[in-house]
């Protein structure tokens, strides 16, 4: 997940660099709302976390003029100004959500991850090769076989298509499905990763789900990076 950070003082921007880096999205930058704009219309970002002093132009300008694209990101307003009337102010004019300073880093991951799954869009099936999901009646069929899922394994598999040709690091798994801060010694996500070939991948010959060396894991039709010994 590709997230814009606005903000113009570096002790905060670099803050919120790591912190999301940390946490497996990827972050760039913008210090004004000139480079802001310029960036979201070249770039689909699935967040904008947007400071509203900015040293060029008041963030709810840029907002405003974001809010113009035909596809938008969803905005976290990340300020201040923390006056009740400020934030109607940025709910009103089109922010998603507002987050007043200081804040709590775990808060406002919190608020990222609910935005996030907030944004992404509505489809009723994913398809990809002979692989169907049905997110509305949650059922999974391969080659015409109907394959029965837990609840996590369905989960993993959504997102696994909902970014199909895209790397998924471990960490941006555990906190996509459960919703947790990935400690880097569980291997519940490889433990699912297993359960999950062994009922969409191993008594077909074509084999969608790939581990992608030194990242995590990607669904696609084509993949061929793998580690030594796994498919």
């Amino acid at each position: 997940m590709r997230i814009l950070v606005v903000e113009d003082e570096e002790r905060i921007a670099d803050f919120v660099n790591r912190g999301l880096g940390s946490a497996g999205y990827e972050v760039e930058l913008a210090q004004d709302g000139q480079t802001a704009l310029e960036k979201i219309h070249a770039v689909d970002y699935d967040l904008v976390i947007l400071d509203l002093m900015l040293p060029d132009m008041d963030g709810l300008a840029v907002l405003e003029k974001a809010r113009n694209r035909k596809v938008s990101p969803p905005v976290l307003i990340l300020s201040a100004k923390g006056e009740v009337d400020d934030r109607v102010t940025g709910l009103e004019k089109g922010a998603d959500d507002y987050l007043v300073k200081p804040f709590a880093f775990v808060e406002l991951l919190a608020r990222v991850r609910a935005l996030i799954r907030r944004g992404q869009p509505s489809v009723e099936k994913l398809v990809i090769g002979d692989l169907t999901l049905d997110c509305i009646r949650r059922k999974v069929s391969r080659g015409g076989d109907s394959i029965d899922l837990a609840p996590k394994e369905f989960s993993i598999l959504e997102y696994l298509m909902r970014n199909r040709g895209r790397p998924l690091s471990r960490t941006m798994i555990v906190e996509h499905v459960w919703d947790m801060e990935y400690d880097g010694l569980t291997n519940i996500v490889d433990v699912y990763i297993r359960h999950l070939r062994s009922k969409i991948d191993d008594k077909y010959p074509t084999k969608l789900i790939h581990t992608v060396r030194g990242i995590g894991y990607m669904l696609d039709t084509t993949a061929k990076t793998v580690e030594p010994g796994e498919r």
